[in-house]
């Protein structure tokens, strides 16, 4: 029988696993499986650069798992990047107005994705989606400032229990054509859930309202679901471009 005077042991493992596919990488890792085996029909030398295709389709859909923080008042990241921006910049249209984010500017935080980050978006709070909006366009460069108005992109507006709303925006790069949404309107979300997928190299705008401080600098690598790019009352840790 154990003392009752000793706290009892806990312990705790976690073992890393490779990432899984998502189910929207299931039919282009079949169809680049495929071809490469059909290339070792038709050439040897052909075959080897096509099993590199076929490792980097399946990287490129892969699925990690992710551990968000806990905690009030904290913004995560919605997508693995770079961060490229941080300015406050007017709204953009579809985001404005009294069912959206109010109509003064607001910091906007822009992430971008390179064909080798992972593409699966989370919601940066947990709650409701207030607004989904898609709009159809360019293909600009994901990395120019006139891509967030220009180019295909995906608005979500989420509300959280205390009335927060934080707005963020998937928008297609030069070589993504397609952008999925795996939420709607009325869906109530956890902080980290994914919410969407972006094909071959994109980017994600988080717009920030005032009482929420960015807790990243320019230059920094986020995590999906990991990194705290926002904090309620939080202290700034970089310059914010006016």
């Amino acid at each position: 029988m154990a003392s009752l005077d000793k706290p009892p042991v806990t312990t705790s493992t976690v073992k890393w696993r490779f990432p899984a596919v998502h189910p929207e990488g299931h039919k282009y890792v079949a169809i680049a499986t495929g071809i490469t085996l059909l290339l070792t029909m038709v050439s040897h030398v052909l075959f080897w650069p096509m099993v590199g295709v076929l490792i980097w389709v399946a990287t490129f859909f892969r699925d990690p798992v992710r551990t968000t923080p806990q905690g009030e008042g904290l913004v995560v990241a919605p997508a693995d990047g770079l961060i490229t921006m941080i300015q406050r910049v007017p709204i953009p249209r579809e985001l404005a107005g009294e069912n959206g984010l109010g109509d003064a500017p607001l910091v906007r935080v822009s992430i971008f994705m390179s064909v080798f980050d992972v593409h699966i978006n989370r919601t940066p709070i947990a709650g409701t989606i207030r607004q989904v909006v898609y709009i159809s366009g360019k293909f600009l460069n994901a990395d120019l400032d006139k891509a967030s108005e220009e180019n295909e992109r995906q608005h979500f507006v989420v509300e959280d229990r205390t009335g927060m709303r934080i707005g963020f925006t998937q928008i297609a790069g030069l070589v993504a054509r397609r952008i999925l949404g795996f939420v709607k309107s009325g869906d109530m979300v956890a902080a980290g859930q994914r919410i969407g997928l972006i094909r071959f190299g994109s980017r994600v705008d988080v717009y920030l309202p005032d009482h929420v401080v960015p807790q990243v600098c320019l230059g920094q690598r986020s995590i999906a679901g990991e990194t705290v790019l926002g904090r309620v009352g939080g202290v700034p840790v970089g310059g914010i471009a006016q």
